[in-house]
């Protein structure tokens, strides 16, 4: 112990004094103690983005007088001895031209622990756990180089963009030896204060033990351990140190056990009952923080490789529904094919399916007798002549039809099938009669082998013009009769026949 000190108090070279204002490029103001100020700065030898702090004299000057006689190092001699990952690198320290002490630090790009506190965003609740060691860590490092921090809160403490904790204030430092435990310096964050500090009785590194545990556990919970106003004073101060902190899964369901614990013994007002150092402490937030980074990477993973599993569902699902409709254009194309013929393709398909066509009205009405009933005042048009065909006859060519121009006022009834005329004698279904008395006439039954006297055969014209007839039920009984009986071979002479029912 008296070697530190000797080293510690020995005589030293100090650096010269520095126009802060000319070696530095003060950028902006980001941040302010209650004893000093902080710039972003550059260098303007090397061009190096830095953080400047200048510390107020006055202030300096009347804290350090609470120590008269003791020697108690600068600020800058304290901070330019640590070397820790979580806490800010001192790059110099040295005295201004005004007479004030300054320290240049690195700039720590982030934010500042105070503020996730408030917000408790994505970032704080991922990894408050791993700050919160890392915080012990800074502390415990602290502690085995001899110092007693006395002012620990949020509002000095940084978080860069890596998620790596940096301790940044110092200016209230004091080495951790009898001299400087000696009861009677009241300083630092009222609520933060350990209650022997505020009762002005002996202090050591536990003080920060108990800062450390009422910063934890703002973390978690958002809150002090106490109800306390927005406003700081000495009464709020005294008022918790007498009552029991809330317990902080009251505020933190999710919070682990063996977690809130450990920061519940750190609040206990009595320093035998805390826990006595950072190194113990940690230990048991470091086991709690490997089991719960374990689970959630256990988690993760699982979160992963379902998801990975529903992708794969949903890939198989899909597959499946491709293969369908697939599937059910092969069926869709086969029907077609069927339907439309093997070589038809959706280009020549027909619009709509062809349905089978309706009988004609004279089929279907074969069956049933139709009762003669009297012809229009026109004369019925007879449809063209067409051969028909006899199996006891050589088939000969049948005459050209009549050309439909010859008749154009010609008018077919529904009950007349045409005109059977039988060359030579055979049978003529027809009668000459005049327009006039084509009313009167009802039909002619012809018996069967009449002669039929020799005359030119009848002009279309003629026919057209003149013959009208409709048949009765007799007659058309009669006709089929005559037309099933065999006809007499006549050798070479033709027979003529127009259409009928059949």
């Amino acid at each position: 112990m008296a070697n530190f000190l000797k080293n510690l108090f020995a005589k030293k070279s100090r650096v010269a004094k520095v126009d802060v204002a000319r070696r530095f490029e003060l950028l902006s103001r980001v941040g302010q103690g209650s004893m000093s100020k902080v710039w972003r700065a550059r260098d303007n030898m090397t061009g190096r983005m830095l953080a400047v702090k200048v510390l107020d004299k006055m202030k300096t000057e009347r804290f350090e007088a609470r120590f008269v006689g003791l020697k108690k190092p600068i600020e800058g001699d304290i901070a330019a001895s640590l070397q820790h990952p979580n806490i800010v690198h001192t790059i110099e320290h040295g005295i201004t031209t005004d007479g004030e002490q300054y320290l240049v630090m690195d700039f720590i790009e982030g934010l500042s622990l105070s503020y996730l506190v408030d917000v408790q965003n994505e970032q704080m609740r991922d990894n408050c756990l791993n700050y919160v060691i890392q915080l012990g860590e800074a502390l415990d490092y602290l502690h085995r180089q001899n110092w007693i921090h006395r002012d620990l809160c949020p509002r000095n403490v940084m978080v860069d963009p890596d998620n790596t904790v940096k301790l940044i204030d110092f200016g209230l430092v004091v080495p951790n030896t009898p001299d400087f435990q000696k009861p009677g310096n009241r300083t630092g964050t009222a609520n933060y204060m350990a209650p022997e500090l505020i009762k002005r009785q002996r202090t050591d590194q536990r003080i920060d033990i108990f800062s450390f545990a009422v910063t934890a556990y703002e973390m978690f919970a958002k809150r002090l351990p106490w109800d306390v106003p927005d406003q700081e004073t000495l009464e709020t101060v005294l008022q918790h140190i007498n009552k029991p902190p809330k317990p902080i899964s009251q505020f933190t369901p999710h919070i682990d056990p063996r977690v809130a614990e450990v920061i519940m013994k750190g609040l206990q007002t009595n320093p035998t009952d805390r826990w006595q150092t950072m190194s113990e402490m940690l230990i048991p937030l470091r086991k709690a923080h490997e089991e719960i980074e374990a689970k959630r990477q256990m988690e993760q993973k699982l979160k992963a490789a379902s998801a990975k599993a529903k992708a794969a569902k949903t890939k198989d699902g899909s597959a499946a529904v491709a293969a369908k409709a697939q599937k059910a254009k092969e069926d869709d194309d086969f029907f077609e094919q069927i339907l439309f013929g093997e070589g038809t393709t959706k280009v020549d398909k027909p619009k709509t399916i062809p349905t089978t066509t309706a009988p004609p009205k004279e089929k279907r009405e074969e069956s049933a007798p139709t009762k003669p009933r009297p012809t229009s005042s026109k004369p019925a048009e007879p449809k063209a002549p067409v051969a028909k065909s006899n199996p006891n006859k050589t088939k000969t060519p049948a005459p050209k039809p009549i050309p439909k121009s010859a008749s154009p006022d010609i008018v077919i009834e529904d009950e007349f099938d045409g005109i059977e005329i039988e060359v030579e004698g055979h049978k003529l279904d027809a009668v000459a009669a005049d327009s006039e008395s084509a009313d009167e006439f009802d039909g002619i039954e012809i018996e069967s082998e009449l002669p039929v006297e020799t005359e030119s055969p009848l002009k279309p014209s003629d026919v057209d013009r003149k013959f009208s007839t409709l048949l009765t039920e007799e007659a058309q009984e009669a006709n089929r009769v005559q037309a099933d009986a065999p006809l007499a071979d006549d050798g070479d002479e033709p027979v003529l026949r127009l259409p009928d029912d059949d």
